[in-house]
């Protein structure tokens, strides 16, 4: 996130999870857990910053979705029945990276996501 002003700004848009970055480390960053659970309309979503952390087998844990963002590179791919979803990033242009964001949509117990690009 890098500033609370963030988070502050989002929630005036929708409900809001943040979980803490490698970036946040000033005090305000210190209530922000670095794993959340979101569940949403029956589908269990793991959310953490670097994938690279992942310390439990999401299909095992009964998580469908897996959310994270460290390396700031839009991907999805499903791994065992779990979508595994980068939304990139909304903020700055980092490196050559595109600006995005992603859509998850649950139907019905279907998922589907999408990676939108934002014009910068």
């Amino acid at each position: 996130m890098g500033a609370p002003e963030i988070i502050e700004q989002l929630a005036t848009i929708a409900p809001v999870t943040a979980i803490r970055g490698n970036v946040d480390k000033a005090a305000w960053a210190r209530k922000l857990s670095p794993t959340e659970v979101v569940e949403f309309a029956g589908v269990s979503i793991y959310v953490l910053h670097d994938l690279a952390q992942l310390d439990l087998k999401p299909e095992a844990a009964g998580f469908k979705v897996v959310i994270s963002g460290h390396s700031h590179v839009p991907k999805q791919e499903t791994k065992n029945g779990v979508l595994y979803l980068n939304p990139g990033s909304a903020g700055p242009r980092r490196f050559k990276l595109p600006v995005s964001v992603a859509r998850i949509t649950i139907n019905n117990g279907k998922i589907g996501a999408e990676i939108l690009a934002l014009s910068v």
